[in-house]
């Protein structure tokens, strides 16, 4: 084990000393042939678990609602009344400011997003699709997913930088209220990803008194982690429909959020809520697309937490319980290993699905590559920003969820080395 040292601050006959140690040590890690996965965000078996009931025989041997609507047939566009008086809660909105989709709250924003360059929105003078260009404010390091929404449509994208307590205000006021080009941003406001920022209330208020030059400029509330705390102190995220209300801006927030994360990642249901307006317009573009999503699905969700939004955020803590210690074993690594040297920053989060890794400028790239070789397989170094480049080569996105604690300890192990010599190999030049 080398001295606890600054790696910027050694000389460079040091520097060649510790890259010979580190390659050793590397190559006796590679040889183990290790195989673990953490690129994707996902929940592991014993998450899954948790939601096991609502297959169980008895609870769902009836098939009405407690309204009455049989949930094997056609109709309720915008979902039954007891799923969005359940859900609702979870975006802050009312029952008719929200409309209860699939299983992936993806599929909707891709769906409005599309249907928005066919058609455009009621304040549109035309299709989006039917301009020269659009484009969309994208913070970075951000989701990936939201940036091949983008791409898959043709949709030019401009990286406005995360701070600690969101995107850059001054830049995005200034850029919607110039260009009218610019008809979205995508937002994940709690617990970012991959971040794990949650917006200041100063942040959400300025989104809702943003001036757009486009008059069908749309913000993009991707509220996926609006439930997903890992502690009893947990962030608390200002509601931007509420304050957009005030501002009488409220046809310009979508919000979008799941329970992909909180039931069965590919079996749950998905949710989008806006102003009265926009769902009436949503509703009526919809019922050319669907005559309504699985209500079975929906009742299978209503009766497994007995109606009651309380028994939504009690199953949350059991997911807290899995998870929480894989995010600490991470931290833990991390300050050990990675803080003394100086060769990496992070966020602690307290919650959502993510750690943020920055390390030295020029080195994400080189990270990937080393893990990948000693068989841990990572986000692609890019993934974070727009068109999959990010413009200093430092971010990278850790998933610490879907490992087992053994196999997340391993993987680990794998990744601080890279780190380290991806870092010496950089200062070496």
């Amino acid at each position: 084990m080398h001295a606890e040292k600054n790696y910027t601050q050694m000389g460079r006959e040091e520097l060649v000393k510790l890259k010979l140690d580190l390659e050793k040590q590397y190559n006796d890690i590679k040889a183990k042939g290790l195989k673990l996965d953490m690129s994707r965000g996902k929940p592991e078996t014993a998450q899954l678990e948790l939601s096991m009931g609502m297959l169980r025989e008895g609870v769902c041997d009836e098939v009405l609602s407690p309204s009455g609507v049989d949930c094997r047939n056609y109709g309720g566009l915008d979902g039954l009344p007891e799923a969005k008086e359940l859900f609702a809660p979870i975006l802050g909105v009312s029952t008719e400011e929200i409309i209860i989709g699939g299983n992936a709250s993806l599929q909707l924003m891709y769906d409005t997003v599309s249907r928005a360059m066919i058609l455009g929105f009621p304040e549109s003078d035309k299709a989006w699709g039917k301009y020269e260009k659009i484009r969309f404010l994208c913070p970075a390091p951000g989701y990936d997913r939201h940036f091949g929404i983008c791409q898959a449509l043709g949709i030019e994208m401009i990286t406005v930088e995360n701070k600690s307590d969101g995107p850059d205000m001054d830049k995005i006021e200034e850029l919607v209220s110039s260009d009218d080009t610019i008809k979205g941003i995508w937002c994940v406001p709690k617990y970012s990803n991959p971040d794990g920022i949650t917006y200041s209330d100063e942040v959400v208020k300025r989104f809702a008194n943003l001036n757009p030059l486009a008059k069908d400029f749309k913000i993009f509330w991707d509220n996926a982690y609006a439930i997903h705390d890992l502690y009893e102190d947990a962030d608390v995220l200002l509601n931007l429909l509420d304050e957009a209300k005030k501002t009488g801006k409220q046809n310009m927030v979508i919000m979008f959020s799941s329970t992909s994360k909180v039931t069965f990642a590919g079996g749950g249901l998905s949710f989008i809520a806006s102003s009265k307006e926009n769902i009436e317009f949503f509703k009526k573009q919809m019922s050319m697309q669907t005559i309504g999503y699985d209500k079975l699905n929906q009742l299978r969700h209503i009766k497994f937490f007995n109606g009651k939004y309380e028994n939504i955020i009690s199953h949350m803590k059991k997911h807290a319980e899995i998870i929480r210690p894989k995010f600490e074993k991470v931290l833990e690594v991390l300050d050990r290993e990675i803080a003394p040297y100086c060769i990496g920053s992070w966020v602690k989060p307290k919650g959502g699905y993510f750690i943020s890794f920055n390390s030295l400028e020029g080195c994400a790239k080189r990270i990937g590559e080393l893990c990948k070789q000693a068989g841990v397989v990572l986000t692609p170094s890019g993934a974070t920003f727009p068109y999959g480049k990010d413009p200093k080569d430092r971010n990278i996105r850790i998933a610490p969820t879907y490992p087992p604690v053994p196999e997340l300890e391993k993987a680990l192990e794998v990744f601080v080395l890279s780190v380290k010599l991806a870092s010496v190999e950089k200062l070496l030049g």
